[in-house]
């Protein structure tokens, strides 16, 4: 049976044979929620690619702490995945945000497209985004991952353009699209952006902009996915094409 996860702060990694205290939320769910007692083992990771094994010693109420006897470091995933994700109703985009996380994305970029009808404005924007970021860190926690995706800020298509510039690769999911993913060639290093439109489908005026800047318009078969399974399925072709096969 694999060893729970928690989170403890980057500034608290101990050396291997210190001690640390898991306390706060973190120390409540693993003492309380998941009654883990003194013996156990667990994994205590920083969201940044360090994990520690550790046993725990002794439990006080809603704090553990946890002797290390082990300590990696996750080296930097390559090449690096971004999910472009355009706003869509319905919390799609939510559920885009969780897969992916699980599947290994590196960084995820909320995307204003034209034809998104949920709109990120003031209080509302920050909420929405605060979000996500709690979705990434549950299901980070949940896939066991060491090192956490980023949620980068809001951006419109004007950045997304010029984000797609300097991009080792960019590949955009259309329905109309000729050349599938699973056969469009990949680099082994750098960053690679997957754009995912809203409900409505991508502009073609921003379709036009996106290929301009170097951007190349993939399918993934011959069905049409919905904007929350679209992106987590694209991520999977790609890493089976590269990551997953160097894994282990």
């Amino acid at each position: 049976m694999s060893r729970p996860v928690f989170v403890l702060e980057p500034d608290r990694f101990a050396a291997v044979g210190s001690s640390v205290v898991l306390a706060g939320p973190e120390g409540r769910h693993a003492a309380v929620v998941r009654r883990i007692g003194p013996g156990e083992r667990v994994d205590l990771v920083d969201g940044r690619g360090r994990r520690a094994v550790g046993l725990v010693e002794t439990v006080h109420g809603a704090e553990l702490t946890v002797r290390v006897e082990h300590v990696e470091e996750e080296p930097l995933p390559s090449p690096r995945l971004v999910l472009v994700q355009a706003l869509a109703k319905g919390d799609r985009d939510d559920q885009a945000v969780e897969a992916a996380t699980e599947l290994g994305v590196d960084a995820i970029v909320p995307w204003q497209a034209a034809r998104s009808i949920v709109q990120w404005r003031g209080p509302r924007g920050e909420k929405a985004r605060r979000k996500w970021v709690d979705q990434v860190y549950a299901a980070a926690k949940q896939s066991r991952r060491a090192r956490f995706p980023d949620v980068e800020t809001l951006v419109d298509t004007s950045a997304l353009v010029r984000r797609t510039a300097v991009a080792d690769a960019t590949f955009v999911l259309h329905e109309e699209a000729r050349t599938p993913l699973a056969g469009a060639p990949l680099p082994a290093a750098g960053e690679v952006l997957v754009v995912v439109g809203p409900e409505g489908g991508i502009a073609p005026e921003e379709l036009a902009a996106l290929e301009a800047a170097g951007a190349v318009p993939v399918r993934l078969g011959g069905t049409v996915l919905r904007s929350s399974s679209a992106g987590p399925a694209a991520l999977a072709v790609i890493s089976a094409a590269g990551r997953w096969r160097r894994s282990g």
